[in-house]
């Protein structure tokens, strides 16, 4: 996996999504904010939407990412970046990083091939491709 430094944009970004979920958290409902700069520069948030039936919550980069297809439509994903709260209990209260889980994965790589995703590394956040971290992606195809 080829990772790399957070740009001063990237920081931002970051910081997007951890005011989304500072302002928004309300526990075990509000707990992961998302923050998306789409190629044209323009910036959405979200959060994750989550239910008493679990299978019908929405992850906040899909939140985000809804934001961005209904106000711009196709306007591609230059990077996106998923931040947890942690719960009153934890004891390392930092807003933290996560990295996308495997439905969002699928969904970001759908809608841009070349985005990029700021994920947890070895020494604190770090860019990756979305590619690098769906090395066998599903396709309707034979051929991805």
């Amino acid at each position: 996996m080829n990772a790399s430094a957070l740009t001063k944009d990237d920081l931002a970004l970051v910081a997007a999504a951890t005011e989304a979920i500072r302002e928004r958290y309300r526990e075990d409902w509000q707990e992961v904010g998302a923050a998306l700069r789409t190629r044209t520069g323009k910036r959405y948030v979200g959060v994750n939407l989550d239910a008493y039936l679990g299978r019908m919550a929405v992850c906040a980069e899909a939140v985000a990412l809804g934001q961005v297809i209904t106000h711009l439509g196709e306007a591609g994903i230059d990077t996106i970046v998923a931040v947890r709260h942690p719960k009153p209990g934890d004891a390392n209260r930092e807003i933290r990083v996560v990295s996308p889980c495997g439905a969002c994965r699928e969904l970001i790589f759908d809608y841009d091939r070349e985005a990029r995703v700021i994920v947890p590394g070895p020494n604190g956040p770090e860019v990756v491709a979305i590619g690098d971290l769906l090395p066998n992606k599903y396709s309707r195809e034979n051929n991805p």
